[in-house]
């Protein structure tokens, strides 16, 4: 059987994220959504997203297939049903479709013809970007069952302080020492040559993906998660830092998630909640304006290639689009477009050709060459983007 998971309805808002990326490669628990379901599976999965990413996403269809909403988390009893679906079946869950079969034959779906399976257990779904670090210790809890079962982990070194071992998985070639890791609230996965730095403090539950690092000193709260190849310092909580990213300084990181290629300047803070302790709301792609989360604590959402300058300061609920520049002093209004350079002061436009030559230098770094493609997206952002900038 061939799976192709899409975007779905979630994906406008899980922007900025998504603009730069199907849902199905949002990272949330140790594993991106589409790893999970092809761990879950056993097949390669590809997606069915916006056109404008579809060159480097592509979608490889067959004759038969089974779509997926890449919103939904996958679990034991909902991958059961997924592989028993039939031609002219769908799963729902009360108005959403959680999964269809499919025929390359088929012009249009009509799910009026279709017999619908309810599905009414509980299962974690991603439909907003608060529910990416909202949903993170529940996500971590599966992919680390899902990870370690029937399997041993590595030796951990006696200079280190550990409470609750049986809940701590080292994989190859992981190093730390003079650490403290307490795993009796919740797992802690070490990935593969990830290394965490002598002094560092971590309460689980918390992964450190492969080749990630934790500077020394830090202090780490869960659920966190700290993608592969990316750097983090200071004092982070309940937050999801996706690949490529630096948080490599002191300064503090809470109820918040970074996307790709960020990097936070050295003391730059966030706050989580309001004054006041009311609601935070924030900014909504779709209607132009700030949404409610029914969260009290929530911090920074930062897309793609964005960065900041030393001690910057981010306000409750801020919303940072995709390749933007921010230093100064001051607090920057609480939603900074894509492609925005300046800070409390201003912004004004941060030209394409200036953000792909950064992007060049800085991926290359990591020996990841910034594509043809990469540049068409970030192009194609910029242009979706240009009526939220000023100038």
């Amino acid at each position: 059987m061939n799976y192709i998971l899409f975007d779905g309805p979630s994906r406008h808002n899980l922007l900025p994220f998504t603009f730069t990326r199907p849902v199905a490669d949002i990272r949330v628990g140790i594993l991106t959504i589409r790893e999970k379901w092809e761990k879950h599976l056993g097949f390669t999965i590809t997606t069915l997203t916006e056109e404008y990413l579809s060159e480097k996403y592509p979608m490889v269809e067959l004759d038969e297939n089974v779509m997926i909403n890449a919103s939904y988390l996958p679990n034991q009893e909902l991958v059961a049903i997924i592989r028993g679906l039939e031609e002219n079946q769908a799963i729902f869950q009360g108005e959403d479709v959680i999964a269809f079969f499919s025929k390359d034959t088929q012009d249009e779906i009509d799910f009026e013809t279709y017999e619908a399976i309810e599905y009414n257990e509980t299962v974690l779904k991603i439909e907003h970007t608060w529910d990416i670090f909202a949903n993170n210790g529940e996500a971590i809890q599966a992919d680390f069952e899902l990870l370690t079962r029937d399997r041993q982990s590595q030796p951990i070194s006696s200079t280190n302080q550990i409470l609750g071992a049986q809940h701590i998985f080292i994989e190859e070639g992981a190093q730390l020492e003079f650490v403290t890791l307490n795993a009796n609230s919740g797992p802690i996965y070490i990935g593969k040559n990830a290394e965490i730095m002598e002094g560092s403090a971590i309460r689980g539950p918390f992964a450190l993906c492969e080749h990630a690092t934790v500077k020394m000193g830090a202090k780490i709260y869960g659920p966190t998660t700290v993608g592969p190849h990316s750097k983090v310092g200071g004092e982070v909580n309940n937050s999801v830092i996706f690949g490529y990213s630096n948080k490599g300084h002191d300064g503090f990181l809470g109820n918040s998630v970074l996307g790709e290629w960020c990097n936070l300047g050295a003391d730059t803070n966030n706050s989580n909640l309001k004054n006041n302790y009311a609601e935070v709301r924030l900014w909504d792609y779709q209607t132009e304006g700030f949404a409610r989360t029914g969260l009290q604590f929530c911090g920074l959402m930062m897309g793609d290639h964005s960065k900041c300058g030393i001690n910057t300061m981010f306000n409750t609920g801020t919303v940072v689009g995709v390749s933007a520049n921010i230093f100064g002093s001051g607090f920057p209004r609480n939603f900074v477009p894509s492609f925005s350079w300046g800070g409390h002061s201003g912004f004004t436009t941060y030209v394409t050709k200036k953000a792909f030559e950064v992007a060049e230098v800085v991926m290359k770094r990591r020996n990841i060459t910034f594509s043809e493609q990469d540049k068409a997206i970030l192009e194609q952002v910029f242009e979706d983007t240009k009526k939220w900038r000023k100038s």
